[in-house]
């Protein structure tokens, strides 16, 4: 049980438990030998979203309406970016290293830490998001360390 109230309840069920408390107000009032019904009857049907037509449908019970596809689309577009970026980023430290006088551990350091993050590129693309961000930390840190030998 997640905690929520109906938060697994079909919409069959609802219907059926609103019926029946419903039946069980009108037994109610005949038995207290009132022949009207009560004046303010609760509409069960405003709060049911089954009949709104301007409400999205959501068939996976997201309480924030998106779609899990939708979030592994963006982190596999987010991951791929990233990496690509960062992989641009290490590539052009490493050429403008190598311009300069320095030690020829600096920019190989530049270079490997680009080609992982060109590794989590890849891997984001195809969507394993976890190791590509893992792998993007990791390049990151093997440039930082190429830039402290500098």
């Amino acid at each position: 049980m997640s905690g929520r109230a109906d938060s697994d309840t079909d919409a069959e069920i609802a219907d059926s438990e609103t019926a029946a408390v419903q039946e069980a107000v009108q037994e109610a009032v005949q038995e207290a030998g009132q022949d009207e019904e009560p004046e303010a009857e609760p509409d069960d049907d405003a709060d049911d979203p089954d009949d709104d037509d301007d409400a999205p449908d959501n068939d996976c019970g997201d309480p924030d309406g998106d779609d899990p596809a939708e979030d592994a689309r963006r982190a596999r577009w987010a991951a791929a970016g990233t990496g690509a970026l960062l992989t641009l980023a290490g590539l052009a430290a490493a050429l403008l290293r190598l311009t300069r006088p320095a030690p020829a551990l600096v920019p190989a350091a530049y270079a490997c830490g680009a080609v992982v993050c060109a590794g989590a590129a890849v891997l984001g693309s195809r969507g394993r998001t976890r190791r590509a961000l893992w792998l993007l930390i990791v390049g990151t840190m093997v440039m930082a360390l190429g830039d402290q030998f500098d």
